[in-house]
């Protein structure tokens, strides 16, 4: 009796430690699946919900996720208001990243969203902004989990820096050079022929002719400076002494 009263009770408590076993791998199941149906949820939210927005220049704009193999697409897509007859501006952009790679989007990707969504509202042009996103959900990840600038429609242009407006120049004026005075040749001075020694100044005596002659004062006067220039002056200078002489006398 004994014996028999162990066996059942053996069998009693592996009983209840299967149906344990069982209960938690149900509930543990019933977890994992209400986890997939809040995650699909979310990204039907995503998907099928844009996020609409208004520019600081009051451009309507909305926000739609799609899918493209491994990449997550945003297109943001903006009307501006239209002023009388004239239809207001539209355009569009387009953004590619990984932010799966994301812990914090995979657990809220709307917000990862709708964080974007409060930096471009900021903007005048929802196009014009930075051209890599970081959420502060996702901040600290790197640029492969961000979504960043694909394409935009019409193009847009950042202005290039305009250039400093310069001044013309002023030709500069050379400085004025005193012109260069060339010095003029100077003439070799005549040196004056050394007497030799021991012979004296070389006078012509002047044979006086016969027959009588009648002397002028004029006459006189020039044989008296032609001597006193053959006495006193260098020979080269016998012509000019005599002038001079001769000119003092009358």
């Amino acid at each position: 009796m004994r014996a028999r009263m162990r066996m059942l009770l053996c069998l009693a408590a592996y009983l209840c430690l299967s149906n344990a076993q069982t209960n938690n791998a149900s509930n543990d199941n019933r977890q994992q699946q209400q986890q997939q149906q809040q995650q699909q949820q979310q990204q039907r939210s995503i998907w099928d919900e844009p996020i609409r927005f208004s520019t600081k220049t009051k451009d309507s704009c909305t926000m739609v996720v799609s899918g493209a193999g491994d990449y997550t697409r945003l297109r943001v897509s903006c009307k501006g208001q239209s002023q009388g007859q004239t239809a207001g501006r539209s355009y569009y952009c387009d953004f590619q990243g990984k932010p799966n790679l994301c812990r914090a989007y995979n657990l809220n990707p709307r917000h990862y969203f709708t964080q974007m969504m409060w930096d471009m509202r900021k903007l005048s042009h929802a196009c014009q902004g930075p051209k890599i996103y970081r959420p502060q959900m996702c901040k600290k990840y790197p640029d492969e989990a961000q979504m960043t600038f694909l394409a935009a429609w019409p193009k847009t242009t950042t202005p290039k820096p305009s250039r400093p407006v310069q001044e013309p120049r002023k030709p500069v004026v050379p400085a004025q050079t005193k012109p260069v005075t060339t010095p003029k040749p100077v003439k070799p001075q005549q040196q004056p022929v050394k007497p030799q020694p021991g012979k004296g100044p070389q006078t012509k005596k002047t044979t006086p002719k016969p027959g009588k002659t009648t002397t002028r004062p004029t006459d006189q006067a020039e044989s008296k400076a032609s001597r006193m220039a053959s006495e006193y002056c260098w020979k080269s200078f016998h012509g000019v002494c005599t002038y001079f002489i001769s000119w003092f006398q009358n």
